[in-house]
């Protein structure tokens, strides 16, 4: 499996990043609700990553959700949704 992969959307519109966990019942959420949506983004699977990917991507992370937590959306680097929160992101992506 991999730990960094783009996931294929019609709607392309929107630069959107997953942070995500690949065990977490949130994250599986959040990829259905994006891949329900028909939305193209990036998922990094975090804990799948080497360590020294991990580094890198903690402190990308941290930039955007200094706790480190998953789910962690960002669209169009701008707007970050913390947590599976199904309004939000719909709203962040089609309002």
């Amino acid at each position: 499996m991999e730990a960094i992969k783009k996931v294929e959307g019609k709607k392309k519109e929107h630069d959107v990043k997953l942070f995500a966990l690949s065990t977490c019942g949130w994250c599986k959420k959040t990829k259905k609700l994006l891949a329900d949506m028909d939305v193209e983004y990036e998922c990094i699977d975090f804990d799948l990553l080497g360590e020294d990917e991990k580094k890198e991507m903690r402190v990308e992370l941290k930039g955007y959700n200094p706790a480190v937590s998953f789910p962690t959306i960002i669209v169009d680097k701008d707007c970050v949704i913390i947590g599976f929160k199904k309004d939000d992101i719909r709203e962040a992506l089609e309002g």
